[in-house]
């Protein structure tokens, strides 16, 4: 029975959130207390394990995500993204714009969160689709692609920060993981699969062009590149480092504070507040006034992962994650595949990625330690599972329907077709990546 009244909780969590149409945090709330209740957690217990759950896993990430915020809103605000892109697209050329589109996508969407990077780079697309008269599909689909990979797999972004943190993962392991499954990922995702799309009729508005800053307002390729990327790189490089480091030496206890995601993602924000923000004639009030829009945001996303930790909370204090973990260890199924397979049913049927992924990690976080599973591709593997078939219970869906002024038909053929080719290719790369890793 306890299997079931696991199940009850979740399917009350998804009805709340499809059917009934609440908030993902009240939601998640709910069915936090209806799993106390339902799993034998004594009455007067059942708040502080929520409260416990909640804490626990915002203490780890609230650092990362908002300054991950910060920085992005930095980095679209300062015009280094269309820096970014236009470089990009002089390089590739008119003739390679869908790996022009697919790179810009990768290379802007580790810092942005996904509505950002879509909202800032989607107008790139149709400026591109109308003065070389390109299919917007065609154009747009590669750097959909990129944007949606790194939303799923990369921390920091929001979910696989938050895995990471729940599985007691490598960020800088999973980074460098998620990067390597990543490119193979967008490229058929992207720009081979786009060659299909090219006879999709679609009609974006013109108000949606580009509205550049002038080339003397932007700050320069180096600049750009560099203050975008450069928690990407400090991350791996203090990772490689810890790696290769005697715990011994003196130099290890630094190495590991500088390398901690939250002082990372916090050293690389003041660099880019200098480089792309005072180095640019951004005053320091007008930046401060940039971070409280970005903090503004994430808040919601935070509070989900919130309710999410109080679900994991509540089962393990019920002691259920250890029973689910014996039943599923019966399955014979590989750990990577089975955290895939729920994640995708879970995202199939609320809509959300990130409530996809993190209700999964709630139960299925005991096999962890028990099954030998790494920790780091787990994560990877929740993620690409958490990107399966976005249709009509998910924003992205619309927010691309309405955008490009298509059909439902054609946003299922292009949009969400894209979006199964990245799980499964994604759960390929990870399931490869176990052989060798």
């Amino acid at each position: 029975m306890t299997i079931v009244f696991v199940l009850i909780s979740i399917a009350v969590l998804i009805l709340l959130i499809t059917w009934l149409k609440f908030n993902p945090f009240i939601a998640f709330l709910i069915s936090s207390i209806l799993a106390g209740f339902l799993l034998g957690i004594p009455a007067d217990q059942i708040a502080g394990s929520i409260q416990k759950g909640i804490g626990g896993l915002l203490g780890d990430l609230v650092i990362v995500i908002v300054m991950g915020a910060m920085l992005g809103k930095l980095v679209a605000e300062s015009g280094a993204a269309q820096r970014i892109s236009d470089t990009l697209m002089s390089i590739f050329g008119v003739k390679n714009v869908t790996w022009a589109m697919m790179v810009t996508g990768l290379v802007v969407g580790i810092p942005l969160f996904y509505n950002v990077g879509f909202v800032l780079l989607i107008p790139l697309v149709f400026t591109v689709s109308y003065r070389f008269k390109l299919p917007a599909v065609y154009v747009g689909i590669p750097l959909l692609a990129a944007l949606s990979v790194t939303h799923g797999f990369l921390p920091p972004h929001p979910s696989p920060a938050a895995l990471v943190a729940q599985f007691g993962a490598n960020m800088g392991l999973t980074l460098a993981y998620g990067i390597l499954i990543a490119i193979p990922t967008i490229i058929v995702a992207g720009p081979l699969f786009a060659k299909l799309l090219k006879n999709i009729d679609a009609k974006p508005l013109d108000i949606f062009q580009a509205k550049a800053k002038p080339e003397e307002d932007l700050p320069s390729v180096f600049n750009s590149f560099f203050s975008a990327l450069f928690p990407v790189f400090f991350l791996i490089g203090t990772t490689i480092l810890t790696l290769n480091m005697s715990e011994e030496s003196t130099l290890y206890p630094y190495i590991q504070f500088v390398g901690d995601p939250g002082m990372v993602m916090l050293i690389s924000l003041l660099l880019a507040t200098y480089t792309l923000g005072m180095r640019m004639n951004f005053k320091i009030p007008k930046l401060m006034d940039l971070y409280v829009v970005a903090t503004k945001d994430v808040a919601m996303i935070l509070l989900i992962i919130g309710g999410a930790g109080a679900l994991k909370q509540v089962l393990m204090d019920s002691g259920v994650s250890l029973e689910i973990a014996d039943a599923l260890q019966g399955w014979d199924v590989h750990p990577l595949v089975l955290a895939w397979v729920i994640t995708a049913l879970i995202r199939v049927a609320v809509g959300s990625a990130t409530v996809a992924g993190l209700t999964t990690a709630g139960i299925i976080a005991p096999i962890v330690s028990t099954a030998g599973v790494d920790p780091n591709l787990l994560v990877l593997s929740i993620g690409a599972g958490s990107l399966m078939f976005s249709h009509f219970n998910d924003a992205g869906f619309w927010l691309y329907k309405e955008y490009f002024n298509v059909s439902i038909k054609d946003t299922i053929k292009s949009w969400s077709v894209m979006e199964t080719i990245v799980a499964v290719v994604g759960l390929m790369g990870v399931m490869i990546l176990d052989v060798f890793i």
